[in-house]
């Protein structure tokens, strides 16, 4: 049995399956992942992404944050890939139960899925800091520097986890949650080199884990199966 037929035979057999992706999922829709050769860590800018994407810098320079922000983060007219069509469809079958994602483009939900733990944040949602209210992306896009409210003028925030910023509460219960209760782990696009998001993984006690990712992982020995290619390509293969 090939590897494909593997991961047909183990979804074919599962009704509780829960999905944990990172940024190799969004790549071929055209996304840069953070840490590829040509991602974003390895573009040169005034200062390192990391700093960029940090609470503190955010707060000091928001300009200088916005314009990284907008040039490479918010991607707002890529379309979902066959990894999330296929997701959003076993999740229409009965068969997954969540997504689970370090992703913030909200391209599992643009392609259809419901249950979506976004551990990151999300683009998609974004508030002023000084009276709470909502703006959605296209209005962060739209400004031309810094987005300020248009009822009371305060600083716009995205809704994303920045660094020194933690996760949210309920997102990592209802993950943390699904992952546990889950038959089949289907991991995949993650170096699962960022925590705390990988390390939920360890929650996991059910019957088969499956990893899908272009480069080896640190759990590629505890896996019942794993694939060294694009997520896309994989799931595009299986039956519904």
């Amino acid at each position: 049995m090939d590897k494909i037929q593997k991961l047909q035979s183990i979804i074919d057999n599962s009704d509780n399956i829960v999905f944990f992706g990172g940024a190799g999922v969004s790549t071929e829709s055209g996304i840069p992942d953070f840490r590829s050769v040509d991602g974003l860590y390895n573009q040169k800018y005034d200062y390192p992404p990391e700093e960029i994407l940090s609470h503190t810098f955010f707060m000091k320079k928001p300009e200088e944050f916005y314009r990284f922000y907008k040039d490479k983060m918010l991607e707002l007219d890529i379309e979902p890939n066959a990894a999330h069509k296929k997701l959003a469809e076993l999740e229409r079958a009965g068969k997954l139960r969540a997504v689970v994602t370090q992703n913030i483009d909200g391209l599992h939900q643009k392609a259809g899925s419901k249950i979506v733990y976004e551990l990151h944040g999300t683009v998609h949602k974004n508030y002023c800091m000084k009276c709470g209210k909502f703006f959605d992306a296209r209005y962060v896009k739209a400004a031309e520097k810094i987005p300020y409210c248009d009822e009371c003028s305060g600083l716009i925030k995205p809704d994303v986890v920045l660094y020194e910023e933690g996760l949210d509460d309920s997102t990592v219960r209802g993950a943390v949650n699904a992952i546990a209760n889950a038959d089949v782990l289907i991991i995949a696009g993650t170096s699962l080199t960022v925590y705390p998001a990988a390390g939920m993984v360890r929650y996991f006690s059910g019957s088969s884990l499956v990893l899908i990712n272009r480069d080896p992982t640190p759990m590629d020995s505890a896996a019942d199966l794993v694939l060294h290619e694009k997520v896309g390509e994989i799931m595009s293969e299986i039956r519904v």
